[in-house]
């Protein structure tokens, strides 16, 4: 059965995501063993874990600072313990007792430990730093009272390693097996400083979970944070820098005799001259039921005005409103000078009624012109209720009305939405999805994601490896680009057998409505690379294989 094909795939992809490198642990504290003695070894707890890393051009300063609590009911004295990247130089360490800092001493480990036992006659904090191997960094911690705290400050710079325009930061963060419960705060902020242009970003380990902020062409920020957690992998970044008007980089893996494994970064920073961004036509479709009544039907509608008041003078749009019925603006598209009298429209429509997804979705599409660019942003806080309510046959609906100029943008509000139709739609008409949650404002999410796809600048992307074999590529097909967004692609790849991996792969796409075309040298290797592709594909995969159980089930 199609099912249990699926299934099997899955099973078969997730013994990818569990092959992993061991990774060193971050700051932690080995306690010394416990006046009784116990079977099991013991941690400290450690309550937050905050990293501050600057990066200027290739060298990276970081800054740990740790708070650990002793929560037995003894006196707990230990090592700490701190793997340090190969290369890297300390450049600060201080330990905090009784809310004082107490700077340390950077000494040869003889000398060190010889100060330390001379110290621990008089039961005083050394907070004494040595190093343990060529990469450890290693302090005696003297005693921490039951229920005491221990902070704890260290600071190193390091060069990192730059290789074909690829610059990479890796945070040594796994504390899953050391820590006495989960930290209570762990968090990581990245402040990138570069002489070349910052072109994609990317964290192969958790780029679900951070947040990525563009300034301009020459810096940016990374955050990440978590409560409640037992972090237990390293935090790893990589970003890109060139000249290129289009950011091009590949990464790979290949485990003969078995096919590679590709990750494509791809950034653009072309600029759109606002005098040459070709007109379009804008479908607003609004989700006006009975669950959007008070606050959030209000938030919509300032939405729907921003949007409005942001045309451009040779756009057009039309508005649909939808509950059990329809409520259209106009039955053809109006230019954008009546925006002020939409907007005065939008204003007096009420929340009442079921949900018809599919109807105001085909009403929008029965009018689009196949030869302008047609945004359709499409708005609702919950799942199909009435009319077609099966997703598969909405998405399919969509697919046979919609031409290959449309664009749709769906945006969900509130928890209660079906998120694989909106993820689908967006990834089949070459958009994006955003969500709101039910305590974030919805007029100011639409209106900061318009402002950033208003002005797509490089759309209908097209990949040629030449003689490289691609398969499974996710996500397909290519989204548009746009203004601080980067691409970021997965696939597998088979070389010829003539072939040494080297290979010219050429982008093409639409920059304000001509076509394009950009070249690139990449190396698809023969044998090793980057070892966290293969998972990354995995989960892309699976990712994908159940999105289609979701919407088709486990049928043949």
């Amino acid at each position: 059965m199609k099912g249990h094909r699926l299934l099997t795939a899955i099973a078969t992809i997730a013994v990818l995501l569990t092959i992993t490198t061991p990774a060193q642990a971050d700051g932690i504290i080995i306690v010394d063993p416990p006046p009784v003695p116990i079977p099991e070894p013991v941690w400290l707890t450690i309550l937050y874990h905050r990293v501050t890393v600057t990066i200027e051009d290739q060298v990276a300063t970081t800054l740990i600072d740790q708070v650990f609590v002793n929560e037995h009911e003894w006196e707990a004295e230990g090592t700490y313990i701190f793997p340090l990247p190969e290369g890297a130089t300390v450049s600060n360490f201080v330990m905090w007792v009784d809310g004082e800092p107490v700077e340390a001493e950077i000494l040869e480990a003889d000398q060190a430990r010889a100060i330390y036992e001379d110290i621990v006659r008089r039961r005083r904090d050394p907070a004494l730093l040595e190093y343990v191997g060529r990469d450890v960094v290693q302090a005696r911690i003297f005693p921490i009272p039951p229920g005491g705290e221990r902070r704890i400050q260290l600071e190193y710079t390091e060069v990192l390693p730059v290789e074909d325009g690829l610059v990479r930061y890796v945070y040594p963060l796994d504390t899953e097996r050391f820590s006495a419960r989960p930290l209570e705060e762990c968090a990581i902020n990245v402040d990138i400083r570069s002489a070349d242009p910052i072109r994609a970003i990317y964290s192969p380990t958790h780029q679900d979970r951070v947040f990525i902020q563009q300034e301009g062409e020459y810096r940016a920020t990374v955050g990440y944070e978590e409560t409640d957690v037992l972090p237990d992998q390293d935090f790893e970044l990589i970003y890109t820098v060139s000249a290129e008007e289009v950011g091009l980089n590949l990464l790979t893996y290949h485990e003969p005799p078995d096919d590679g494994f590709f990750l494509l970064l791809i950034a653009p920073t072309l600029e759109v001259d606002e005098g040459q961004v070709q007109p379009r036509d804008l479908f607003l479709v609004l989700d006006t039921s009975g669950s959007m009544e008070g606050e959030k039907i209000q938030q919509a509608k300032d939405a729907l005005a921003y949007v409005l008041a942001h045309l451009n003078p040779e756009d057009r749009f039309n508005i649909i409103a939808f509950s059990s019925g329809l409520q259209v603006y106009a039955s053809t598209l109006r230019p954008a000078s009546e925006a002020a009298e939409a907007s005065a429209w939008v204003q007096r429509l009420e929340a009442v009624g079921g949900t018809d997804i599919n109807r105001a979705l085909l009403e929008a599409l029965s009018q689009v012109d196949r030869e302008r660019p047609v945004v359709l942003i499409f708005l609702t806080d919950g799942q199909p209720t009435e009319g077609v309510t099966e997703v598969d046959q909405i998405l399919a609906n969509v697919e046979a009305a919609a031409p290959q100029n449309v664009r749709i943008f769906p945006f969900g509000v509130g928890d209660d939405v079906n998120t694989i139709l909106l993820d689908s739609l967006a990834a089949e008409r070459r958009g994006a999805t955003a969500y709101v949650r039910p305590y974030e404002r919805i007029d100011e999410t639409i209106s900061a994601f318009y402002a950033k796809v208003s002005a797509p600048i490089l759309t209908d992307i097209d990949l040629d490896f030449g003689d490289i074999v691609v398969e499974e590529i996710y996500p397909y097909p290519l989204p548009d680009l746009f203004a601080g967004t980067q691409l970021i692609l997965v696939g597998r790849y088979r070389l010829p057998s003539t072939s040494g991996g080297g290979n010219l792969i050429t982008l093409t796409g639409e920059v304000e409505g001509k076509q394009q075309e950009f070249v690139y040298e990449g190396t698809f290797r023969t044998e090793g690379g980057e070892e966290f592709i293969p998972r990354l594909w995995a989960a892309r995969k699976i990712g994908y294989l159940l999105t289609q159980i979701r919407l088709h089930g486990e049928r043949d």
